[in-house]
């Protein structure tokens, strides 16, 4: 049965469903329609559903015109019908995990996706698991829900976990050329899942187990989470020493070996770098064993809005003016450049404990014109004219969206606190006494 799947999957008649058609999923399955295999999205939003076989994206990564062409040419659809995963040969899991405010994984999303694929499972299938989980999820929960049909894993049916790696906003690396980690429950699994992923990435590198796979997810954005929260910390001492944490970054970068940059920033923000951590600390925790780093790296990142806002009541403070009644205008408050995600953005706590300061707030980001505060109702973007950049007494650059004018910005705001560094690059020495870098 293994090889009339693998015909399938090579020769491209497989049919593949992605449940979740998130900044993961909509891209997912727009690759393999576009591979010329047929793709069907599950989604519960029924507002994706209905852009989507309408012809049109949500997610900025993924045009327009190429969902158009692919729901024309019947390549692609989108249903919120689960009983036609019955009809797919793959399927594809992408759903949300968050972390519960005990900081403890949810994985009730993919355990509600699992249900329904359990519910539809037949013989010659492949499942896999991308969702971001801890170290076990795919064979300690996934796996005996299946078996619970009486269906048998490597006669009836295949699994594997295989991560994610979405970079929003990067247009250099998307799916085609971004290597896949691989690896299954059993090697049959691996190498079934491998056929997949080979008809639409350039490079699959099959590992010797689902748990190693999970596991090299996490280390990715741990190892990211771990040198950001140095360079943060580094940033912080500078700013107490007087020292430029940009320029002793650059410095340092100029050794060819056993140094990698990594830059401060105003706290980390996403749905991978702020969560993922703490799924691997609570699996070790289980474990007896305490990631004493993890911890201390999340405890510092999670600290730098704070920080940030000490920078803007500093800098009003030398300027004679107070926090209370000041009027700061915040540049971008999506979480990264150039995209409109502001989950576990920095720019929310920043904006909202300026507020509780007593500043008068407002934001510009041309990608979220409404942003929600907790308990606090919401704000609007305004735009950003030169009276407004004028009339504010501090700007604070958050996100660096490639569309504003810093140069303007520089020119007409009579204090800048700059967390991304971009007053720096512009070589505007004239402004340098006005500008404040984290």
């Amino acid at each position: 049965m293994s090889n009339d799947l693998l015909n399938k999957l090579t020769e491209r008649r497989a049919v593949v469903g992605v449940i979740g058609l998130g900044y993961v999923g909509l891209p997912l399955a727009a690759e393999f329609a576009g591979a010329g295999l047929k793709a069907i999205g599950f989604d519960l939003d029924e507002s994706r559903v209905a852009t989507i076989n309408s012809g049109r994206s949500y997610i900025p990564d993924v045009a327009t015109g190429t969902i158009k062409g692919l729901v024309e040419q019947g390549k692609l659809k989108a249903s919120r019908d689960f009983s036609l995963l019955s009809e797919t040969d793959a399927v594809i899991i992408c759903v949300p995990t968050p972390l519960r405010k005990t900081k403890e994984p949810d994985i009730s999303y993919i355990l509600a996706a699992a249900e329904q694929v359990k519910a539809h499972l037949h013989s010659q299938q492949l499942v896999v698991l991308e969702s971001t989980t801890y170290p076990g999820t795919t064979d300690e929960v996934v796996l005996p829900m299946l078996k619970e049909t009486g269906l048998s894993l490597d006669k009836d049916f295949f699994l594997a976990f295989s991560p994610e790696r979405v970079d929003p906003g990067n247009r250099q690396f998307q799916t085609h050329n971004i290597p896949k980690v691989v690896g299954g429950v059993t090697k049959a699994s691996t190498d079934i899942a491998g056929a997949l992923y080979n008809t639409i990435v350039n490079e699959v590198h099959k590992v010797s187990s689902a748990r190693v796979a999970e596991t090299a997810k996490l280390l990715e954005n741990t190892f990211r989470s771990v040198n950001i929260g140095l360079v943060n910390e580094m940033a912080q001492l500078c700013y107490h020493l007087g020292i430029d944490s940009w320029e002793v970054i650059e410095a340092a970068a100029t050794k060819p070996f056993g140094f990698m940059a990594f830059y401060p920033g105003p706290g980390i923000g996403g749905h991978c770098i702020p969560l993922d951590p703490h799924y691997l600390s609570w699996k070790a925790r289980l474990h007896g064993f305490e990631a004493r780093f993890i911890g201390l790296a999340e405890e510092v990142n999670s600290h730098m809005p704070d920080h940030v806002v000490q920078l803007v009541q500093d800098s009003l403070n030398s300027h004679g003016k107070p926090v209370k009644g000041s009027r700061i205008l915040v540049l971008g408050v999506a979480y990264k450049r150039d995209i409109n995600d502001v989950r576990e953005s920095p720019a929310l706590a920043i904006v909202e404990q300026l507020i509780h300061k007593g500043g008068s707030v407002s934001y510009y980001d041309p990608f979220v014109p409404e942003m929600s505060l907790d308990g606090r109702g919401s704000l609007s973007t305004v735009e950003l004219t030169d009276e407004i950049v004028s009339n504010c007494d501090c700007a604070v650059i958050v996100t660096d969206h490639s569309e504003v004018d810093y140069s303007q910005v520089l020119k007409l705001a009579p204090l800048v606190i700059d967390t991304r560094n971009v007053t720096r690059k512009l070589g505007m020495t004239e402004h340098e006494a006005k500008i404040v870098r984290l």
